[in-house]
């Protein structure tokens, strides 16, 4: 499978480019390198998972996608708490995250079925 084709890699590279953006101005380094570490680990994880040979090994990838997915949840939250980034351009973040989240559990229950 390519993943490209995948809605769920289509999805996440987009989060990335829009997370990026959103936290350009954000004067707190530490954490702005964080988000942006997490934000490309999803897209990074699930293209190489995808690229695996197994449905196995790909499933490992994916759960540290979502893993990934979980903590820029947690680290935007936090961005917006602490008042570096406003709610109305965080908020659709989350709530894409959240989306992608529960792609990513499909795509692992689907995966680990073929692997069964």
């Amino acid at each position: 499978m390519n993943y490209k084709k995948l809605k769920v890699w289509r999805d996440s590279y987009q989060q990335a480019l829009d997370v990026y953006k959103a936290i350009e101005s954000c004067n707190d380094y530490s954490l702005r390198d964080q988000i942006r570490r997490c934000c490309i680990s999803v897209p990074s994880n699930i293209a190489e998972g995808d690229e695996r040979f197994s449905d196995r090994e790909a499933v490992r990838f994916f759960y540290i996608a979502k893993g990934s997915n979980g903590e820029l949840v947690t680290q935007l939250m936090l961005a917006r708490d602490l008042t570096y980034i406003s709610p109305s351009e965080v908020n659709p973040l989350i709530e894409k995250a959240q989306h992608i989240s529960a792609q990513l559990g499909a795509l692992i229950r689907h995966r680990q079925k073929c692997s069964s």
